[in-house]
């Protein structure tokens, strides 16, 4: 049987550090690839950096098949159920993750057919199908809102919408940066609000540009300083102090005249 490699699938799994493959090549050299990759008929769910170094050496490798799954999108869901479950994957990553299966689950619910006609679609079943009807899972609850994709990734509802952010904004560099936790998911999603040229610029500079041009769209962002009264506002401070000043020189000219008035009378 051919294996495929589905690069969509693929593209779930976060690739292994250059350390941690070679530790695997080097465990699979010593002692075989001793766990039978997935599959579903012939497309390759599970056990991809094992598949690689197999076929790189031309070593033996055994396979399963995965039976419960009736699509494709069964087989994104669960790929990304098991890769939400793995410690080793990052925050960005679970947040991704949890984004996509939110999309996966809405495109399902959309074509699913109206209760009442799912039931007259529906065939009826006999008594040896009842059981096995009875044993299937019930169908994935579709994540309605930012609070349940944040708990399917255990993240914060705010880590969520900085991620969205980032998925929708940010230049493939920056994302790449993100991935590599060469800079934290605040400050791309800050870097994200800049022009994709500044983004890329920024990305090639390495690390420490990116994280001060994060610290700059922070900074442009912070409460405006108060601004310098109008012209209009420093005509009226004017007129309010020449009041004051003749105010003041009247009442002067005043004690003056009272003064005189009595020198004149001794």
């Amino acid at each position: 049987m051919d294996i495929v490699v589905n690069e969509e699938l693929k593209a779930y799994i976060d690739p292994l550090t250059a350390d941690e493959h070679e530790a695997l090549e080097r465990s699979i050299l010593t002692e075989g690839c001793r766990d039978a990759l997935v599959l579903w008929d012939n497309i390759l769910v599970d056990g991809h950096n094992r598949y690689g170094i197999c076929r790189k050496h031309d070593l033996p490798f055994q396979t399963v098949q995965h039976t419960h799954f009736s699509s494709i999108e069964d087989v994104h869901l669960w790929m990304i159920n098991q890769h939400l479950g793995r410690r080793s994957v990052s925050d960005f990553q679970r947040g991704v993750l949890a984004l996509r299966k939110r999309e996966i689950l809405a495109e399902r619910q959309a074509r699913a057919p109206e209760p009442e006609a799912a039931a007259q679609m529906a065939p009826t079943a006999s008594d040896d199908q009842v059981e096995s009807t009875a044993a299937d899972a019930p169908p994935p609850t579709p994540l309605k809102n930012r609070e349940a994709i944040a708990r399917e990734a255990r993240l914060s509802s705010n880590q969520v919408v900085l991620i969205e952010k980032i998925q929708k904004q940010a230049a493939p560099e920056v994302v790449a940066a993100v991935k590599s936790g060469t800079i934290s998911i605040n400050a791309a999603a800050a870097v994200a609000t800049l022009p994709a040229e500044e983004q890329r610029a920024a990305a090639m500079a390495g690390g420490d540009e990116l994280k001060q041009a994060a610290k700059r769209v922070r900074e442009s962002k912070r409460k405006p300083r108060k601004e310098p009264a109008s012209e209009g506002m420093a005509e009226d401070d004017e007129l309010h102090m020449l009041r004051a000043r003749v105010a003041e020189l009247t009442a002067e000219n005043e004690a003056l005249r009272l003064q005189v008035a009595a020198l004149q009378e001794q």
